[in-house]
Order: C-alpha cells, then sequence, then structure tokens
C-alpha cells in the first residue's frame, strides 16, 4: 500500500513537471513569435513619427521592428528610415553606421541607391568650416565620387558633382588662406609651397585665379624677378578670371620699371 503511494505520488511528480515544460514553451513561444500586425503596427507608428519630425520616438519604434521582425518584408525599410531618423536629426555619425548596416546587410533592398547618397550627404554636413580639420571633406568628396562612377545614371549625379566642386572649393579655401598667413609671416618659401600645392591638385577650383596672382606677387616681394616672369607666361594661358591675370601683367610691369636699367 505504501508502494503504491509512492509511486502514485512521482506520477503526479512527473504530470505536473511536464505540464510546466510545456507551459513555459508555450510562453516563450509566444514572447518571441509576436505577430506580423503587431511589427507592421509598430513600423507604421514609426513612419507617422517621423513625418512628425519627432525622430527620438520613431527610432524606438524602427529599432523594436528590426529587433523582432529584421526577417520580415520590412525589415530593410525599418532599417532605412532608423538611419534616415538619426540624419534628420543631424545625428551623422550614427546615420552613417545604420545607412552601412543597410548597404552590407540588406544589399537586395531597394534603399540601398538612397543609403549611399545619404552617407555622402552625411559626410558633407559633418564638414566643418575651412579653418578646421578637413578629413570630414576629403572623405565626402571620396564618397561623393564614389557614387557618381556606380551610380552614373542617378538623378542625384548632377547635384552630387556640384557638391564634389562646392567641397573642392573648401579644401582649395583652406590651403590658399595657409598661403595667406605665411606671406603675413614673411614666410615666402612655405607660402610658394602651399600654392604650388593647390594649382597642383586644385587647379579648377575658385582660388586658383588667386593663387597665381599670389604667386607672382610673392615672387615679386622676394626680388625673384625672373621667377615672376617665368610662371606667368607658363600660367597665363590658365587664368579663367581675366581681371586677375590683368592685375599680375601690372605687377610684373611696375617692378620692371623699378629695376635699373642696363647700359
Amino acid at each position: 500500500m505504501v508502494i503504491e503511494k509512492i509511486k502514485y505520488s512521482i506520477n503526479n511528480k512527473r504530470s505536473l513537471i511536464i505540464v510546466l515544460i510545456i507551459s513555459l514553451l508555450g510562453c516563450a513561444k509566444q514572447d518571441i513569435d509576436l505577430s506580423i500586425d503587431d511589427i507592421n503596427e509598430r513600423y507604421n507608428k514609426g513612419l507617422e513619427l517621423l513625418k512628425k519630425r519627432k525622430y527620438y520616438r520613431s527610432q524606438e519604434h524602427f529599432q523594436y521592428v528590426l529587433l523582432r521582425g529584421r526577417h520580415t518584408d520590412i525589415g530593410d525599410d525599418a532599417q532605412f528610415h532608423l538611419a534616415e531618423a538619426y540624419y534628420l536629426n543631424k545625428e551623422y555619425d550614427t546615420a552613417i553606421s545604420e545607412f552601412d548596416k543597410l548597404i552590407r546587410q540588406m544589399s537586395f533592398s531597394p534603399h540601398v541607391r538612397l543609403a549611399r547618397y545619404r552617407i555622402c550627404q552625411s559626410y558633407e554636413k559633418s564638414s566643418p568650416k575651412f579653418y578646421f580639420d578637413q578629413d570630414a571633406t576629403a572623405r565626402a568628396i571620396q564618397k561623393y565620387q564614389e557614387f557618381v562612377e556606380d551610380f552614373p545614371d542617378s538623378e542625384y549625379r548632377p547635384e552630387a558633382t556640384s557638391t564634389i566642386q562646392d567641397l573642392r572649393n573648401k579644401l582649395s579655401k583652406k590651403m590658399f588662406e595657409s598661403a595667406v598667413l605665411y606671406v603675413k609671416m614673411e614666410e615666402y618659401d612655405a607660402a610658394i609651397s602651399y600654392l604650388e600645392d593647390l594649382l597642383e591638385i586644385y587647379f579648377d577650383t575658385n582660388y586658383a585665379d588667386r593663387a597665381r596672382l599670389m604667386m607672382v606677387e610673392t615672387f615679386i616681394t622676394t626680388n625673384k624677378l625672373k621667377e615672376a616672369e617665368s610662371f606667368l607666361e607658363e600660367n597665363s594661358p590658365q587664368f579663367i578670371d581675366s581681371s586677375l591675370k590683368d592685375e599680375a601683367l601690372m605687377l610684373l610691369d611696375k617692378k620692371r620699371s623699378k629695376e635699373p636699367q642696363k647700359l
């Protein structure tokens, strides 16, 4: 009789354990396997908040969708709009990282092209004033050039090409202002070195003609008339602004007139 009671007790415990295991598995499945309706609802809420410019809250919804439904049809949409929310909120470093995730992990997505362009724009918008370090500017130029090469038929190509030129102008301005500073410090060799680099790298920018004029001025200031004449003769056809070219010629003529006449 005692043995039967023990067996009965053991069987009851086993049954209870099985019921508990099944219950726990059911709960776990319920927690993980959220309905697609719930994911869609959170995604649409994220879009709604994004349109209202409530970027932090929209980010939370897109992050939820990616946590629960990265593998679904709207996974790449959520990834793109999460990155977009960071971009519109001027969190450019994070935006670049999130756009890059889309490009690397979801290369099938139709958002890839725009994500590539947003990365270019993020680097551009991270570019500081010309007198600060210009690593972000150089990076932006590189990314824009890669975009134009990879997507030659893109609707963004004209804008990208124009932006590349604007960024090159910024870099040439930094180099030109450095030369101006060295001239003020009477470090003429350093100034000429900067101007030569500018004309070699940024020959097609707004500061190229001003650099040519300053080269002539610097040679004249250091009494290097022959160098000034040789430089102007070689670079005269490259001037775009005729007024700056005329000014260089006038400075050279003025310097010649002051030179002692040979008998």
